[in-house]
Formats: C-alpha cells, structure tokens, sequence
C-alpha cells in the first residue's frame, strides 16, 4: 500500500547567490558656490567727524549705479549674520538688511561672508564696480561689487579706510579676478589723491590688559578690547570702567 501513501511536497532548490552591485545608476546633483573678496591695506585720516563725507566722492566715478551708504549694525541686530544655517542670526540679518537695494544685499553677502568686512563697526559705501545685473536687480555671477570701508581707529580716533572687492556664485569668468585687483588699486588711489591720506595703517590693537573702559556711551558698541579710547563704530570716546 505504499503507493497510496502521501508524497511530500518536493521543496524548491534556493536560487543561486547572485553578485552584489558595486554601483547602481544613479542621478548625480551638486551645487559649486565660490565667492572672493579682496581688501587693500587701511589708509588714515584725519580724526574730523567731516571726513566720512568725502567717501561717496571717492567711490562714485567708479560706480555704475548709485553709491549706497551702509551704517553699522546697531545693537538689536549685533549677533546678525548672512548664514541660513543659523535661523534666528539671519533672521536678524534680513531684518536689518531688507531695505537695501540688491546690489547692496548681495555686496554685504559676499563681503560678509568672506569676512572683508565687519559690519558691526564698519560703515560701507557700496556700488556695482563692473557687470550687469539680471532681471530682478542681482548682480551676476561675474559681476563685481564692492566701494569703501571705513571705521574709527581705537587708538589715536582717526578714520581708518580700505577698499573692497568682491564676487562670485555659480560660476566664474576668467578675467573677473584681474578686473577685480585693478578696481581695488583703483579705490586705494582713490583715497590716496585726495590728498587727506595721513599714510598707511599699521592695524595694531589695543589689548584688553588696558586701563580704559571697553562700552561706548554714545552707540552702546561693547568693543571687547579693554585698552580702546575711541569707539570704532561712531569714533566717539569711549567710558571707562
């Protein structure tokens, strides 16, 4: 009777190990940034409230747009940054910055982030130096935007100003950096032919082991450096602690 009996089912062979893949198709997605900012040595002036107004002067035979005036930041806004990373610091940043022109904002982008300038005590005047804009004013990736930056020396009060250049984005021109170092040297002769020039800046700082006092009574500006007689925001003394 064993033929009656119930067969097992007969269990199916594994199939055989296939090889693993190394590489799979895949769709590849990058984004190449690149920014560049120049600044030239400082160069003195006189320690007149007078002489910030000479600036726009300066800067507007090489502005193809008209020259804007950018004011420190002031004290609500002193932690505000151009990076997305940090949320409530750009906030800030585009709450302070949004009623600049385009120009402007991208000039302060790139310059800031580069760090050529220090927005908490420099006043920067600002232009397109060379390019076009696109449709909705930004400059392009080849353009070049840039002017003056000027600050209080903490030392002796005298107006401290170098020249700023910058650009960059998506891409980059050849020439756009031979452009850029003629437009800087361009700015520095500039200043140095108005004649109000005192010479070069040596860049020293006081050190904080100072006897003077570190708060400006006139901006509220906390210098970090205890030895500063004058502030470098408003180039008025500072009190002492």
């Amino acid at each position: 009777m064993s033929f009656l009996r119930r067969r097992k089912p007969e269990q199916e062979t594994p199939p055989p190990p296939t090889a693993m893949a190394e590489e799979v198709a895949a769709q590849q997605f990058s984004l190449k940034l690149a920014y560049m900012a120049r600044s030239s040595d400082g160069l003195r002036l006189p320690a007149e409230q007078g002489g910030r107004g000479l600036l726009g002067g300066v800067l507007a035979p090489l502005a193809l747009n008209r020259v804007e005036v950018i004011e420190p930041l002031d004290h609500a806004h002193g932690n505000a940054v151009p990076t997305i990373e940090r949320a409530e610091e750009s906030a800030q940043w585009l709450d302070a910055r949004g009623p600049l022109s385009p120009i402007a904002r991208h000039a302060l982008f790139v310059l800031e982030s580069t760090e050529a300038l220090d927005m908490t005590v420099d006043t920067f005047y600002c232009a397109l130096l060379h390019g076009d804009t696109d449709s909705s004013g930004y400059p392009d990736y080849n353009a070049i935007v840039g002017g003056l930056a000027s600050h209080w020396d903490e030392l002796s009060g005298e107006l401290i100003v170098r020249s700023v250049v910058g650009w960059g984005g998506k891409g980059q021109r050849g020439d756009t950096e031979r452009i850029g170092q003629r437009l800087l040297s361009s700015l520095y002769q500039q200043v140095l032919a108005t004649g109000y020039a005192l010479g070069p800046s040596t860049g020293t700082r006081m050190s904080p082991e100072g006897k003077a006092g570190s708060v400006c009574a006139h901006c509220g500006f906390e210098a970090g450096v205890g030895g500063a007689f004058y502030c470098p925001k408003c180039g008025m003394r500072m009190s002492r602690s």
